[in-house]
């Protein structure tokens, strides 16, 4: 029998139904609302009855349905999605504990958006940064998501509370001219070239790298971890990546990520040509593997590779260090993606379209990272003219 129950806290007065339940140690169930109208009108629904009978009444605290939602990442994969890779993984792990770790209060299906709130409160007062406490909020969403849909609990308490932070990309982010593009192509072509042997065979391997990272867009994962049965006539096909921990190759981070971009052709050549002629055989189909036949380690590459080449295109500042001035190159190997995305923007190509060759996941990523680019690009077609003044020349 469902009753009602009258409480004052410093929030104010609320209203708590209490209701049989058997997938709790103490046989009932809780849930507060605001007003005794709202209360009443539960119990009249009859979801009381509903919301007691849970289809796993052995998950029946916030520790258990979060082990479970971390077996159903790894082995099964979230809403029909493929399982997450290892590094995906061990970040989810790690944002668990976090919730695992919370006293709370009541059984799993007694939560109320109080009791979130409180959590909220708690991750927020922590050492953690800002963005930190919002992922593990976010990983609290999926858990109570997961638990609605299998039937543990009637719905998902979490619903509608979170920790909002700022973008992270408030700040523009850093874009090489194609001046510095030039440079850093032909600091390649002649370290390729030196007459020190050592160099030369090390930038045979460098250079189509650097020329692959310009012309494709790829992340840095990706291209250290391409396939040659994967490059074709036009290009190259992207679906599998070094995972973050750097122990694996996986396939991209999310289905967005796998994708075709084209290639000019010189660029395929060059590719290619390394591959048949001066690659380590390997067992995993790398065209840029390791002397060990493994896939190479993302921070050698810039540290031996992308860093001298931008020192030698002179693309550096200096920077001192310990008492000693030390070159500090301009840019990273990321921010060659930056620059492809930049000339496709140049080129006017569809918005939509830019999103596919860059991967990313949904179009509002695409627009955060290049928003100020496309502001730009427009900025020669703003008149003052107003709107209705273009439609009435038109």
């Amino acid at each position: 029998m469902a009753d009602i129950r009258k409480r004052e806290t410093p929030a104010g007065t609320t209203f708590q139904v209490r209701y049989p339940s058997k997938s709790t140690k103490s046989g009932y169930s809780y849930k507060t609302f605001h007003t005794m109208k709202a209360a009443r009108a539960f119990i009249e629904s009859g979801e009381t009855q509903n919301a007691s009978q849970s289809m796993h009444p052995e998950i029946n605290t916030v520790a258990k349905a979060t082990d479970w939602w971390l077996r159903i990442c790894e082995k099964e994969g979230l809403n029909g999605r493929e399982p997450v890779t290892l590094c995906t993984l061990k970040n989810y792990i790690y944002r668990a504990s976090f919730i695992i770790e919370y006293d709370w209060p009541t059984p799993l299906s007694a939560l109320t958006p109080p009791d979130i709130v409180a959590f909220r409160s708690w991750l927020l007062r922590s050492d953690l940064s800002r963005g930190n406490a919002s992922r593990i909020l976010s990983v609290l969403h999926s858990v109570m998501k997961e638990m609605t849909i299998r039937g543990v609990i009637p719905h998902n308490i979490a619903s509608g509370i979170s920790i909002r932070t700022e973008s992270r990309y408030d700040e523009p982010v850093t874009i090489p001219g194609k001046k510095d593009i030039m440079a850093l192509l032909r600091a390649a072509d002649s370290l390729a070239n030196s007459k020190n042997k050592q160099i030369a065979a090390t930038w045979q391997r460098y250079r189509p790298i650097l020329y692959l990272a310009v012309d494709s867009g790829m992340r840095p994962q990706e291209y250290l971890a391409l396939s040659c049965k994967n490059i074709t006539d036009k290009g190259v096909l992207v679906n599998r990546a070094i995972d973050g921990t750097g122990t694996r190759i996986s396939v991209t981070k999310t289905k967005a990520g796998r994708r075709f971009v084209d290639l000019s052709p010189d660029t395929i050549d060059m590719v290619r040509h390394y591959a048949d002629n001066h690659a380590v055989k390997n067992d995993y189909d790398l065209v840029f593997p390791a002397k060990n036949g493994r896939w190479m380690d993302r921070k050698n590459w810039q540290r031996r590779g992308f860093n001298i080449a931008c020192i030698e295109a002179g693309l550096f500042e200096l920077e001192v260090v310990k008492g000693k001035k030390v070159k500090k190159p301009l840019y990273r190997p990321y921010d060659l993606r930056h620059f492809f995305a930049s000339m496709l923007i140049e080129r006017q190509v569809n918005l939509k379209k830019i999103q596919t060759l860059m991967g990313h996941n949904s179009i509002e990523t695409t627009l955060n990272v290049y928003g100020h680019l496309l502001k730009d690009a427009d900025d020669d077609k703003i008149t003052n003219i107003g709107m209705l003044g273009g439609l009435l020349i038109d």
